[in-house]
């Protein structure tokens, strides 16, 4: 599945994002109020369990979730997302994966890998802002099917057809979530119009 979350706030704020004169600080903000509107689509079908409480007026069978969350930042950018999500999740555990990609053939690498232990059981969000040749998120999900993961969510803020099919070919299990589809990538494996270099703009490195 492949959903393109069309909501006012979440356009608004990408807008400001792209905006090449956004500084650091108006960046990283808009990018984690983004990751916590995303989040409340990307958990509408959460798994829920009943139990029963006691409010103030006597018993009540409420619902609660019935499976673990575990978010996964793709390194570095990735880690933009994470406290928007886990603000609306405060009880998602977290894992890392430190990919990097090659310049010239763009094939990522891995070089960090660190999970928690309940992976099989989880529901898993890979969060990376950019959805661009799909390579990094493809390798992403092999990884964590790997260790034994069933229920992946991909969450991206901005993706292309190349990305998204890549994935979809790669992993047709895995729902997609994107704030935005953009046009094309470029000669660079950039996206088009995107946003620049998510990372760099994220923390201020260039």
């Amino acid at each position: 599945m492949l959903e393109v979350l069309n909501h006012p706030m979440i356009t608004h704020k990408l807008t400001l994002m792209r905006d090449k004169n956004c500084t650091t600080k108006d960046f990283r903000e808009n990018l984690d109020e983004i990751a916590e509107l995303m989040a409340y689509e990307v958990c509408r079908d959460l798994p829920v369990k009943p139990v029963d409480i006691e409010t103030p007026m006597g018993p009540c069978t409420g619902y609660t979730l019935s499976k673990e969350v575990v978010i996964v930042p793709i390194l570095r950018a990735g880690i933009g997302l994470l406290d928007g999500i886990r603000r609306l999740v405060p009880t998602a555990k977290v894992g890392f994966i430190g990919l990097y990609r090659d310049e010239e053939t763009l094939e990522p690498h891995e070089y960090f890998a660190k999970f928690p232990k309940e992976l099989a059981d989880s529901i898993v969000m890979i969060v990376d802002p950019m959805l661009a040749t799909g390579g990094s998120a493809v390798a992403a999900i092999d990884m964590i099917k790997k260790r034994g993961a069933k229920q992946i969510k991909l969450v991206c803020l901005v993706g292309v057809p190349e990305g998204v099919k890549a994935v979809q070919t790669a992993h047709p299990d895995v729902d997609i979530y994107l704030a935005a589809m953009d046009d094309h990538l470029n000669e660079i494996g950039y996206i088009v119009p995107g946003l620049g270099d998510a990372g760099d703009r994220i923390f201020g490195t260039k």
